[in-house]
C-alpha cells in the first residue's frame, strides 16, 4: 500500500520548494518520503538544509505483483529530490520511521535465533545491526515470494527520548520480528475456512474434546447434561467411549494469531534491545506505533502516546489509544501495591490531589488506590509523605517522577533522578492492537490512515486533523501524484505553526508544538483490490 511520510523537527524553514523521497537504504521500501530531518547514515545522524538528488531503489516487480501496473506509474513519476529542515536540536534524529512490503515465509519459529554480539569492534557491529543480517534476521524480498510465503505491508513511528538508540534499532528489526512469528501460523492465516487448531499438527476437529459429536455450535455438553448422564457421560450404558466430562473448547479467530504474533514481536523487540543495549550503544527508549496490511486487514499496534486515525467519509474511526501515566494509573498502582519494594522507600502508591504535607498528617484528605475509580477521604498517615508514583497532569504526568509515557521498547537502564530504583518495572513494551476490515468498506480517494506522533497531537485534535486533511484533500486533483504528500506537510507545518513575536503559533493564537513531528498519510482505496 502506497504511503506518504513528512517528519518535522522545530527549526526555520530552509527553501520552498518541496518534494519526495522514495525508498530506504537498508531495504527496499515503498514509502514517500519527506522528512524535514532525513538520516544521513544508518547511525540516524541528521543532514542540514541538503536538497541532493535521491535514488528511488524499488522493486518493481513486487509491486506489480501487489498492486498492479497503476501503483507502478505513480511510483516511477515522483519527482526525486528531498526537502530538508534540521533545526540542529541533537545530534540524532530521535523521531524514527520504517515503511516496508515485508514477506514471512514457510520456516520454523527456530528460524529466527537469539542474536549473539559479534567479537568485532563496536564501529562494526553498530553498522551491521540495522539490516538485522548480524542476528539472523533475514527476511527476502523478491519476486515469486508470496507464493512460498505471507505478504505483508508495514508502517512504523518511532519516538525516542533519552536518546535516539532504541527507536534506530526499532526501526530497523522490529518487522523482522513480526516476520517470525507470522512464520510458524502462515498455513493457519492461509486457511481461513477452517478454525486455528488448539494443537499445531491436530486436525481442527479431531480433537478428543469434541469426538463423538457433530461438529459446529451444539457439539459440548452441557454441564446439566454430563452431570446427569447424557450419551456418552460415565452413567451412561451406551458403549461409547466416555469423553471427559467437561470440554468446551474456546474458539480463536485468525485475526487473533495476528494480534499475537505482533505481541509477541515487541516483546521480543524490547528483550533484544535488553541484551544487546551495551553491545550496540543502544540508548533510550521509544515509543512505537505500527500497522500491518495483512490479508485485506489493518492491525494497529500501539504502545506509546502516538495515534492513528482513519477518516472515512468525513467520519473519524480511532485506531489506537495513548498509554499514560494518568491512562494506566490503576495498573501502576497495583504494581506498586504488589511490589512495594519497587517503590525504594521513597514514594506510595496512593494518589491525592497534590503532594501531602507534613501539617496535614492526621487529617482527613482525598486519595485514591488502584481499585477506584472515583475519590474518597482517608486519614493522613506518615506513609502519605512519601512522593506519589503517579504525580502531575495531562503531558506534565509522570511515572516515579521520571518519564510521561508508560508504554514502549528499551529504558532498561532508566533510574529515578539521584537513586538507585529502576523505572522499567513499570513500563510495558506490550501494544494495543486494533483491527480494521479493509474489504468491508469501500474506501474513496479521500479516505486515508493518518499515523502521528505526539507532537502532533498534542496540539491539533482528531477533529482538527480530519477537518484539515478533508479540506486539503478536496482541493486538490484527484489524480494528482502528491497530494497525500502534500496533506502530510500541511499536517505538520499547521502542528508547527508560525513563528511570531511571542513564539511559534498555530490556530487561534495556540502554542505551537514544542516537540519532534512525524506523520504517515496512508491511502486506504487501494487496499479495497487485496485480498
Amino acid at each position: 500500500m502506497l504511503s506518504y511520510y513528512f517528519k518535522c523537527r522545530r527549526g526555520e524553514v530552509g527553501g520552498n520548494d518541496f518534494t519526495t523521497k522514495a525508498g530506504r537504504r537498508v531495504q527496499q521500501i515503498i514509502l514517500l518520503h519527506i522528512s524535514c530531518s532525513v538520516r544521513a547514515d544508518t547511525s540516524g545522524n541528521s543532514l542540514r538544509m541538503s536538497r541532493n538528488p535521491l535514488p528511488l531503489p524499488l522493486n518493481a516487480l513486487l509491486l506489480s505483483q501487489i498492486w498492479g501496473e497503476k501503483m507502478l506509474k505513480i511510483l516511477h513519476r515522483l519527482p526525486l529530490k528531498s526537502w530538508v529542515i534540521n533545526a540542529g536540536k541533537s545530534a540524532l534524529n530521535e523521531d524514527q520511521a520504517c515503511c516496508e512490503v515485508v514477506v514471512a515465509r514457510r520456516r520454523p519459529m527456530s528460524y529466527c535465533p537469539p542474536s549473539t554480539p559479534s567479537k568485532t569492534p563496536t564501529a562494526k557491529r553498530r553498522n551491521s545491526l540495522p539490516n538485522g543480517e548480524a542476528l539472523g534476521l533475514r527476511v527476502e524480498h523478491m519476486m515469486g515470494e508470496e507464493s512460498e510465503g505471507l505478504v505483508f505491508h508495514y508502517w512504523a513511528l518511532f519516538d525516542g527520548h533519552a536518546g535516539s538508540g532504541a527507536a534506530v534499532v526499532a526501526s530497523r528489526l522490529l518487522q523482522h520480528h513480526i516476520a517470525c512469528q507470522l512464520q510458524a501460523v502462515i498455513e493457519i492465516l492461509r486457511n481461513f475456512h477452517s478454525p486455528p487448531p488448539t494443537v499445531l499438527g491436530e486436525e481442527p476437529d479431531s480433537s478428543p474434546y469434541l469426538q463423538g459429536n457433530p461438529p459446529g455450535p451444539h457439539r459440548a455438553l452441557t454441564r446439566a447434561a454430563s452431570l446427569r448422564g447424557a450419551a456418552g457421560a460415565p452413567s451412561s450404558p451406551s458403549s461409547t467411549p466416555p469423553p471427559p466430562r467437561f470440554y468446551m473448547e474456546k474458539r480463536v479467530q485468525h485475526e487473533s494469531l495476528v494480534i499475537g504474533a505482533i505481541e509477541n514481536a515487541f516483546k521480543e523487540m524490547d528483550a533484544q534491545i535488553e541484551r544487546e543495549k551495551q553491545v550496540y550503544s543502544i540508548s533510550g527508549g521509544c515509543t512505537a506505533l505500527t500497522v500491518v496490511y495483512l490479508l485485506g486487514k489493518l492491525y494497529v499496534g500501539n504502545a506509546g502516546d502516538s495515534r492513528a486515525i482513519i477518516i472515512r467519509d468525513n467520519e473519524i474511526v480511532s485506531m489506537s489509544t495513548e498509554f499514560t501515566p494518568e491512562s494506566e494509573r490503576q495498573r501502576l498502582q497495583f504494581l506498586g501495591y504488589m511490589q512495594p519494594q519497587l517503590l525504594g522507600n521513597e514514594f506510595t502508591h496512593l494518589e491525592f490531589p497534590r503532594r501531602v504535607q507534613r501539617k496535614e498528617v492526621g487529617k482527613r484528605m482525598l486519595y485514591r488506590d488502584f481499585t477506584m475509580n472515583g475519590w474518597a477521604y482517608k486519614t493522613v498517615e506518615d506513609e502519605d509523605l512519601k512522593f506519589p508514583l503517579i504525580y502531575g497532569e495531562g503531558k506534565k504526568a509522570r511515572v516515579l517522577a521520571t518519564i510521561g509515557v508508560t508504554r514502549g521498547l528499551g529504558d532498561h537502564d532508566l533510574k529515578v533522578h539521584d537513586s538507585n530504583i529502576y523505572i522499567k518495572p513499570f513500563l510495558s513494551c506490550i501494544p494495543e492492537v486494533k483491527v480494521y476490515n479493509l474489504t468491508q468498506h469501500e474506501h474513496g480517494t479521500d479516505d486515508v490512515l493518518v499515523m502521528g506522533t505526539d507532537g502532533l497531537w498534542d496540539v491539533l485534535t482528531n477533529e482538527e486533523v480530519a477537518e484539515a486533511v478533508g479540506a486539503f484533500l478536496s482541493n486538490c486533483d484527484p489524480d494528482d501524484l502528491h497530494r497525500y504528500t502534500m496533506a502530510a506537510q500541511d499536517l505538520v507545518m499547521r502542528a508547527r505553526g508560525v513563528l511570531r513575536d511571542r513564539g511559534w503559533r498555530i490556530t487561534n493564537e495556540r502554542l505551537g508544538s514544542g516537540d519532534d513531528i512525524s506523520v504517515f498519510i496512508i491511502p486506504l482505496m487501494y487496499g479495497n483490490r487485496q485480498p
